[in-house]
């Protein structure tokens, strides 16, 4: 008797549950119609059911598939004429390269020993792509308008261009050093030596059309100057003797006095100008002396 009452409960249960579930509606849709490929998408599920009734929403064990699960967030239950309202907000990313991509989660109805899925309609997602089809027949579109590439500043290749500028610059220093250094010191000494004739020209010239003492003093300073220069000697200092010593030329004696003799004597110039340019020629002599004399003690 007491397991035929079991059987009559048991099967009473199994309609009566069925009945009683009726009473819990469910509600599922995205937020949206269409996404990208692993874009983020709400998925909102809704159940509405009368107090008392006990329900579980999945959770991340759930398999979301073709969807993954980004965040669950679930909402206070609110009760309104003996209807209650849980819902829950799903974000989903969808990988599937299908067209149309389908999802509909369960809610759960548990009882004491059993428990009872509840099932919205599915919601659908459509695949938005991110590129257009190509057309059967491309279309080419003429075009001769020069279009500017931007380009980024390469701070590695500067580095390697620098490097090697500075190692073939210490090669060429090493081997050629000495050589690029007397090739620079020959071109000061020709810029000199050009200004200085340029300024001896306009001396003479002056001292020719006026051969008074202030211009030939500044033709005789002019040159002792520059010879100073050429030979490192205080040649301003010296007597005529000692400058005529030191170069061993004894001629060089007769053209001072001819100048010298307008300085302290006041007698006026006559045929001048050969003293001048034998002056300017030993000058001439001491400048490429200066500029060959090195490469040749080789």
């Amino acid at each position: 008797m007491g397991k035929i009452l079991a059987s009559i409960l048991l099967i009473l249960g199994f309609i009566v549950r069925p009945v009683l579930a009726q009473d819990i509606e469910v509600e599922g849709y995205f937020m949206q119609d269409s996404a990208k490929l692993g874009e983020r998408v709400a998925y909102v599920l809704k159940a509405k059911y009368r107090p008392g009734t006990n329900i579980i929403f999945p959770d991340s064990s759930y398999n979301f598939e073709p969807f993954v699960l980004l965040e669950k967030k679930s909402f206070i239950s609110s009760t309104t004429d003996d209807v209650t309202l849980d819902s829950a907000v799903y974000y989903v990313s969808n990988f599937s390269l299908d067209p149309v991509v389908r999802l509909s989660l369960p809610i759960y109805e548990v009882f004491r020993y059993d428990s009872l899925e509840h099932k919205p309609l599915e919601a659908q997602l459509a695949l938005k792509l991110t590129i257009d089809p190509l057309p059967e027949n491309l279309a080419f579109k003429d075009n001769n308008v020069y279009q500017p590439i931007p380009t980024e500043f390469n701070v590695f290749v500067l580095v390697i261009v620098l490097v090697v500028l500075l190692v073939v610059a210490a090669v060429v220093l090493f081997f050629f050093g000495k050589k690029l250094k007397r090739m620079w010191q020959n071109w000061l000494e020709k810029r000199k030596y050009k200004r200085f004739l340029s300024r001896w020209e306009k001396a003479e010239l002056a001292f020719a059309s006026q051969p008074d003492m202030d211009h030939a003093d500044e033709l005789l300073g002019l040159w002792k100057t520059y010879m100073e220069h050429l030979n490192e000697q205080p040649f301003r200092e010296w007597t005529t003797t000692e400058i005529s010593e030191f170069l061993d030329n004894k001629d060089i004696i007769k053209d001072f006095r001819a100048i010298e003799s307008i300085i302290y004597a006041g007698q006026s110039g006559k045929d001048i100008s050969e003293n001048c340019q034998n002056l300017r020629d030993v000058c001439a002599m001491a400048f490429q002396k200066k500029i060959t004399e090195p490469d040749e003690s080789k």
